[in-house]
C-alpha cells in the first residue's frame, strides 16, 4: 500500500511537523506500507534534510515555470533538490485556483524532467444518475496526460479524489463497491492511453474522507492500490491507527 499524508496548510510549526514525522518513521519500519509525507514546503525541506527512514516526500505542488523571475513560485526542481521524489499535481484546491488542464499537463512534465514521481489527482464533482460523471474522468485523465510520451505516461500515479466526497464522515463517503467500478474504470483509461502496455502497473490511489472507521473497508475490496489522506493525516494520534488499518 501506497499511503501519501497531505498536510496541505494544517501543519505551520516545527514541532507538530516532527511529531508526526516520528510516528511516521515508526509505522514505517513495521512494514505497515510505503509512508510519503507532503508538508508545505519549508517542513519539507527542514524534515527530508534529516531523513534516514524508508519515510519519502512529496510536494504538495509545482510551478508550471522551469525558474526565472517568477516571485513565489516554487520549480519541481527546487523540490527534488530538497529532497522530495514525489510531487502532488492537480489536487482539486489548485484546479479551484485556476489549474487548467493545459498547467496541469506542464507541471506533470517538469515533475518527470526531474526525477519526481507525479501523484495526478482526479475526481467528478457530483456523481449523476446517467453515469456522465464517467466521461468528466475520462476527460479529465486523458487531457493531463495525452500530451506526455507513453513512456512518461507509465510512471505516474493517479490519485482518485471526487470531490463530493471530501469533507464528509465515513458513512457519507464512497462506498467500496462505488470506488471498485471508478477504479476498474480508470484502469480501462489508463489502458487505452499506454498501448502495449498492462495499466495494471500503474498505481491508482483513493482519497475524500479516509477515515479509520472506512480506510480497511475501501482497502480490502476495490482493487485500490493506496491512499491519499488530508486532515486524519496530520493527527500524530489518528494518523498511525489509520495506518495500521491496512496492514
Amino acid at each position: 500500500m501506497l499511503i501519501v499524508a497531505n498536510w496541505k496548510a494544517y501543519v505551520e510549526d516545527s514541532a507538530k511537523a516532527g511529531k508526526i514525522f516520528s510516528a511516521s518513521k515508526r509505522l514505517a519500519k513495521t512494514g505497515a506500507g510505503t509512508i510519503v509525507l507532503a508538508p508545505p514546503a519549508p517542513l519539507l525541506g527542514a524534515l527530508a534534510a534529516r531523513n534516514k527512514s524508508p519515510v519519502a516526500f512529496a510536494a504538495q505542488d509545482v510551478s508550471a515555470t522551469t525558474g526565472g523571475a517568477k516571485t513565489g513560485e516554487i520549480t519541481a526542481q527546487t523540490y527534488a533538490a530538497a529532497g522530495a521524489t514525489y510531487a502532488i499535481i492537480g489536487h482539486s484546491e489548485r484546479r479551484a485556483t485556476g489549474d487548467t488542464d493545459a498547467i496541469i499537463a506542464e507541471k506533470l512534465s517538469h515533475a518527470l524532467a526531474h526525477g519526481l514521481t507525479p501523484i495526478l489527482c482526479i475526481g467528478e464533482k457530483e456523481r449523476d444518475g446517467g453515469g456522465r460523471y464517467l466521461a468528466f474522468v475520462r476527460e479529465e485523465l486523458t487531457r493531463a496526460i495525452e500530451p506526455l510520451t507513453p513512456k512518461e505516461r507509465g510512471k505516474i500515479i493517479i490519485a482518485y479524489e471526487p470531490i463530493w466526497a471530501i469533507g464528509k464522515t465515513a458513512e457519507n463517503a464512497i462506498g467500496p463497491n462505488d470506488l471498485a467500478e471508478m477504479v476498474l474504470y480508470i484502469r480501462k483509461v489508463i489502458a487505452e492511453l499506454l498501448p502495449g502496455r498492462s495499466s495494471l502497473h500503474s498505481l491508482v490511489l483513493y482519497g475524500g474522507s479516509v477515515e479509520v472507521a472506512n480506510v480497511r473497508m475501501l482497502a480490502a475490496s476495490s482493487g485500490v492500490d493506496g491512499f491519499l489522506i488530508g486532515r486524519a493525516s496530520v493527527d500524530p494520534n489518528i494518523f498511525p491507527s489509520l495506518v495500521k488499518q491496512l496492514r
